[in-house]
């Protein structure tokens, strides 16, 4: 479990394929302090520890999170949203963040508002349900907050402070790139009980 609160931005030193897997090794600087197995969120993407070095470490994606996430994009020097899951009894500042991506989502547009940032993207159909107004998403990892819903155009967006903007790689986004999109978990829960009960 994670909270959406980005601990730093890695880099992507190497890729290789393995059969239908990406081995993908990331250089962070918290990486001397990791473990073999240890959960760790990248661009929102819960992904388990399979190696170590000294500055960097290796994990595997496998064919099923390749097809749901945008980790099959990255490509070596590309920066990656880091978060390690949540030790019991820590603040939670951002909301509850699985690490199980929902789906993509494209950007649209990108505007900078005189000390901040507008990003809009746009959202399947199918997942309207799950988009409540000022209600939580992440993005790429980060727990944002929904400023505005288009149900028509099936558009949202998410204002982004300068900190956020700095220190992720929201700053690096252009129209038309993609991005892992986690609805928030009780938004889906409740969407799904109002599905079953209908029924």
């Amino acid at each position: 479990m994670f909270t959406g609160i980005i601990e730093g931005v890695g880099k992507v030193r190497k890729i290789d394929c393995e059969k239908s897997n990406l081995l993908i090794t990331v250089q962070c600087d918290f990486a001397h302090e990791l473990s073999i197995n240890q959960s760790v969120s990248h661009n929102g993407v819960c992904l388990s520890i399979t190696d170590l070095g000294r500055d960097n470490y290796t994990v595997c994606a496998i064919n099923e999170t390749l097809q749901k996430t945008n980790l099959k994009l990255l490509r070596v020097g590309d920066e990656v949203n880091l978060e390690r899951c949540l030790i019991a009894g820590s603040r939670i500042d951002g909301h509850i963040v699985q690490g199980h991506i929902d789906g993509k989502s494209q950007l649209i547009n990108k505007e900078d508002v005189n000390g901040s940032w507008i990003l809009t993207f746009k959202y399947h159909p199918k997942h309207a349900s799950y988009l409540v107004p000022k209600g939580s998403i992440a993005i790429n990892g980060i727990s944002l907050t929904l400023t505005n819903i288009d149900s028509k155009s099936h558009f949202f967006s998410v204002a982004i402070i300068p900190y956020t903007y700095h220190n992720t790689n929201i700053k690096s986004l252009k129209n038309a790139d993609w991005v892992n999109i986690e609805y928030d978990t009780i938004a889906k829960q409740i969407a799904h009980l109002h599905s079953t009960y209908e029924e």
